[in-house]
């Protein structure tokens, strides 16, 4: 009996028909081990990059929080050192910095391979939404991340001032600390203001009407403050309320953007039932 080996891959006529080919088991499991050793090889070479993009990367997110810190320090007599506490910490913390910054520089490719592996099993009907809203989502990233990156000094001078009730202390601070600290409170702001994303993807899915959320919005605004302290890696009352305000106000543009929606919809539903008629 002669071996049966998986039929090649028929070529298809659309690229907006899913229905008209389908891959083998063993075809997925071959393209999806194509894209995860394109993402790797991402990875490393992003890593190396990062590695010497690291001092311009460190010094700049250093030089903005240890500005603030010094300047709040001025008048507490509170002496401030950058230290290290062991003699392999510079060179773990440039490591960690370089893949830190290749990840980011290797994003967009990560997500077009996951893109790439996911959209031929969609219809051209569920494909649309993500093309529609992706260009907003890097937006509304970079918009979070940069109110989060204007007010981090601020946010810096509220801690430095508790200092007041600890004088003739000393601040040894760890080199590297506040550069994953703020990095970690600007990603938080990116992913947090994706919020109105979410709230119309939902309704663009017709899980959510413009009604619901009206008579849900202070249960909304309750979990709005919930996850500002729960995604902030601080904890603190300034940084939960410097990200669930702006959301807050995020979730009422959503809500508008809703109705917005379900008005559209109503009149293009009329408009097809008096083309019928």
């Amino acid at each position: 009996m002669p071996l049966l080996l998986p039929s090649p891959k028929q070529k298809r006529s659309s690229p907006e028909d899913p229905d008209e080919y389908r891959l083998t088991l063993f075809e997925h499991l071959e393209e999806l081990r194509d894209r995860i050793v394109r993402s790797i090889v991402a990875v490393v070479v992003g890593t190396i990059a990062g590695w010497f993009l690291q001092p311009t990367v460190y010094a700049a997110i250093e030089g903005m929080a240890y500005e603030a810190i010094r300047a709040a320090l001025k008048t507490k007599k509170v002496e401030f050192h950058i230290v290290f506490h062991s003699a392999t910490d510079p060179f773990m913390l440039k490591m960690r910095l370089a893949v830190l910054i290749g990840l980011v520089m290797v994003v967009p490719f990560l997500i077009v391979q996951i893109w790439g592996f996911v959209a031929p099993g969609l219809k051209p009907s569920e494909r649309r939404p993500f093309k529609l809203l992706a260009p907003y989502s890097m937006l509304l990233f970079f918009i979070g991340a940069g109110f989060c990156w204007m007010i981090m000094p601020k946010a810096l001078t509220w801690f430095v001032s508790y200092f007041d009730d600890f004088q003739g202390t000393v601040l040894n601070q760890e080199a590297g600390t506040m550069t994953f600290f703020v990095l970690k409170m600007v990603a938080a702001f990116g992913i947090g203001f994706q919020l109105p994303l979410v709230v119309y993807g939902l309704a663009l899915a017709g899980l959510l009407t413009g009604e619901a959320l009206m008579q849900n919005w202070r249960q909304a605004a309750t979990g709005i403050f919930v996850a500002a302290m729960v995604i902030t890696p601080s904890n603190d009352l300034f940084s939960m309320l410097a990200m669930a305000i702006p959301l807050v106000v995020l979730f009422g543009i959503s809500v508008v953007a809703v109705r917005f929606l379900e008005k559209k919809r109503g009149k293009l539903a009329k408009t097809d039932d008096y083309t019928i008629d």
